[in-house]
């Protein structure tokens, strides 16, 4: 744990499903969490209450941020509205003009390093796999967009002098996270067929949230690593079927995948998602019935990262937390908490 003159790290979206996570990692090498986010620390977080500092303010309060800032050494910039928001005035808001405040209140700090969490949503959904770093960046949604513009400030930042290093991760898991696996968890509990767009037979990489946190602190204290962009994300993972399969199993429930035609069923995703009658976007509909993976040796060679869960331990570690923690939750729009189902639930009826 943190000592009183212990040094202060600055994590933004702080109070989130990630920034609980990278607090408890700073805690156990000895540094001082500063939670800064809209949202309060969860009672989930009762354990690393005592031990952080929790400021209620917005990546969009310029004076808010200064004031937070105050004794950091590194920030790690995590907040971001999500594609759940489908605004793209409201996901702009905070992921592109929040970024630019904490970056040019970072370097007028002298903060010594920032991690910007970026998103592979920025590829979109390119034909050649795995991705690296130098593929094109052709975004789906006004998330992976925002995403975009938000490295594209880091870039501007990095050649004032303010070293930004850019990690860009599939999308993660673990306990504590709800929102859109939160849909799957439910409909598996209740042993219902899961919808899938496409036949399953794609590559669909996650990663588990610990793996992610390491690689985030490892961006955050290497020295000879300035100025990168890196993404992270599962080095073990097989067809969507089987990883799928792998989690049947272990919750023991007759849910089995239930395939639907993928342009269609993205179609139809797209229209209700227009229509404000589901929560899934862009991104969710439009990569899942894709290969979807990106190369990580450059995380593993310049930061020494490794990881170590599986698509499948992942998934099993997150689905474990969500029976222990069923029905404690409320809903929302962040990955801490239950999405509304939409029209999803006349679905979820007839699976």
């Amino acid at each position: 744990m943190a000592q009183p003159n212990a040094p202060r790290w600055l994590v933004t979206g702080g109070t989130g499903f990630l920034g609980s996570h990278i607090a408890r990692r700073l805690l156990e090498e000895g540094i001082h969490p500063v939670l800064f986010d809209t949202a309060a620390l969860p009672p989930d977080d009762d354990d690393i209450r005592n031990s952080v500092t929790v400021i209620d303010g917005d990546v969009q309060d310029r004076e808010a941020i200064r004031a937070a800032l105050q004794g950091a050494e590194v920030v790690i910039h995590t907040a971001a509205a999500l594609p759940i928001q489908v605004s793209k005035k409201k996901i702009y808001a905070v992921n592109v003009r929040g970024t630019r405040y904490v970056l040019h209140e970072a370097l007028k700090a002298g903060i010594k390093r920032v991690v910007f969490i970026s998103s592979t949503a920025v590829y979109g959904v390119p034909k050649v796999h795995p991705i690296d770093e130098d593929s094109p960046l052709i975004p789906l949604g006004h998330y992976g967009s925002s995403k975009v513009v938000g490295e594209d400030i880091c870039h501007q930042y990095q050649q004032r002098g303010l070293e930004v290093n850019i990690i860009r991760p599939k999308t993660f898991l673990g306990t504590g996270r709800l929102g859109v696996f939160e849909i799957l968890f439910e409909w598996i509990a209740e042993g219902r067929k899961i919808p899938l767009l496409g036949n399953g037979k794609n590559h669909y990489q996650l990663l588990e949230v610990t793996d992610l946190v390491d690689a985030i602190y490892r961006a955050a204290i290497k020295p000879d690593v300035v100025n990168e962009t890196m993404n992270v994300g599962a080095d073990r993972y097989d067809t969507l079927n089987e990883d799928m399969q792998a989690l049947f199993d272990r919750a023991g429930s007759g849910s089995r995948l239930w395939h639907l035609p993928a342009r269609p069923g993205e179609w139809a995703l797209r229209l209700l998602e227009l229509l404000h009658l589901s929560p899934l976007a862009a991104w969710h509909y439009g990569t899942m019935w894709r290969d979807s993976y990106v190369e990580v040796d450059k995380a593993k060679r310049l930061l020494g990262w490794q990881p170590k869960y599986s698509n499948a331990e992942a998934l099993i570690r997150a689905w474990d937390w969500y029976l222990e923690n069923k029905g404690r939750y409320d809903t929302g729009v962040t990955h801490r908490v239950a999405w509304q189902k939409g029209a999803l639930a006349i679905m979820r009826r007839i699976s």
